[in-house]
């Protein structure tokens, strides 16, 4: 756990970051909601204008696309889990069922830009919920059908699937963060804060 100071002003800064989602997750519904949305939005600016200067000298991304299906490592695990349990990945696949829908995300955050880029990203994050929850409705019938579980089981599970990437994204994929994942990954690394004055 990080202390009070910890890392100097960004240590306390990525703390008082961590204490205040965290307290947003714990808030109910639709407050809890806004709440992380406001502290994503004041977070990404920054990293924002960081992005916009890299852009500035290469508008169209420098560096290849390239996806790891799912991030997170949830593309990985399920691959690892099928091949670890065979039986389980021919019954459920070697690949998570919304694989396509996470490609799909890939290539917006690849692409993504600085310029209106709170706006895009979460466009583009929740054109990811939209795409897990329209195959969900696709296949809801079928899987209730094929497990003997209730279509609104199906229905909910997949849901929750949907939500919990999305929740994922919104928190994980800002700009100019250290992971590969990060909104505008076409464009090299830039640095999350700005760098601080020696004491």
């Amino acid at each position: 756990m990080l202390s009070k100071n910890s890392g100097g002003p960004r240590g306390r800064w990525a703390a008082r970051a961590a204490r205040l989602l965290i307290l947003a997750a714990l808030l109910p519904g639709q407050a809890g909601a806004q709440l992380a949305e406001d502290l994503i939005r004041q977070a990404e600016e920054a990293a924002l204008a960081r992005l916009a200067v890299l852009q500035a000298q290469a508008p169209s991304p420098p560096l290849p696309f390239t996806t790891d299906g799912c991030s997170g490592g949830l593309s990985a695990g399920w691959q690892h889990l099928a091949a670890l349990f065979p039986a389980l990945g021919r019954r459920f696949g070697d690949r998570p069922p919304w694989e396509a829908c996470c490609v799909a995300h890939d290539r917006a955050y690849w692409a993504g830009r600085a310029e209106g880029g709170y706006v895009l990203r979460k466009q583009a994050d929740s054109a990811l919920r939209q795409c897990v929850l329209t195959l969900g409705r696709e296949r809801a019938p079928r899987l209730a059908r094929e497990y003997g579980l209730a279509e609104a089981d199906v229905l909910a599970a997949w849901r929750a699937a949907a939500e919990s990437m999305y929740w994922a994204v919104r928190a994980g994929g800002q700009a100019c963060t250290p992971f590969p994942w990060r909104w505008g990954y076409g464009w090299p690394h830039c640095p999350l804060l700005p760098a601080e004055p020696a004491p």
